[in-house]
């Protein structure tokens, strides 16, 4: 077994952060090459015209996915080292929801706002200093919520665990998934192509 590099000592902690900054700074360009600093391009997600957004990231995930688990199979990644956050189902579905409303109003995910500003988007600069504001009033009524944050922890627990499937199982699953997803992408792109906001400019 040699992979994780970080678990097996193959590097500290200072290098480790040297490799995040290096691999962050890879996929903020991959996102900007990708049009993720545009809100236009991001919020015609959610008019079913540009589905740029779910082709990219589904292919993200099943790539990593594919890579991770053909590289366990043969032995190179133990993936039980691998860190999963804990799950916390109902605090983390009404944060999932809230970051999906700020995604629709705002066009952007803190990600791609990041982005957007790096290439000099003032929509983008106020939509971090949204998110910098809600962090600081996140702060402030955390003691207040602390016992709703903490509630209904399912542990650090995956899809092959959850359903009592074997990983094999599980990934030829979300592979079919995302043909189908892929599929229907192409198909809502025509179907409303009328409302995407690049064909009115």
């Amino acid at each position: 077994m040699n992979a994780p590099f970080y678990k097996f000592g193959l590097f500290n902690t200072d290098v480790s952060l040297i490799f995040a900054f290096i691999i962050g700074i890879g996929f903020g360009f991959a996102l900007e090459r990708g049009g993720f600093g545009s809100a236009r391009i991001l919020a015609a997600q959610f008019y079913f015209s540009n589905m740029r957004v779910l082709k990219v990231m589904f292919t993200a995930i099943v790539t990593a996915m594919l890579g991770l688990y053909y590289l366990s199979v043969i032995g190179f990644v133990d993936l039980s080292l691998i860190y999963i956050s804990e799950t916390y189902i109902l605090p983390q579905v009404i944060g999932g929801l809230i970051l999906g409303i700020g995604f629709v109003i705002g066009g952007y995910c803190p990600g791609t706002s990041v982005v957007s500003f790096a290439t000099g988007k003032l929509d983008g600069l106020m939509y971090i200093l949204g998110v910098m504001f809600g962090i600081f009033i996140f702060g402030e009524i955390f003691p207040f919520i602390t016992d709703f944050y903490y509630s209904t922890n399912m542990g650090s627990v995956t899809l092959p665990q959850f359903f009592h499937l074997s990983y094999g199982m599980v990934v030829f699953l979300v592979v079919v998934m995302a043909v189908g997803a892929f599929a229907l992408a192409e198909w809502s792109e025509k179907k409303f192509a009328h409302r995407n906001p690049e064909n009115q400019l």
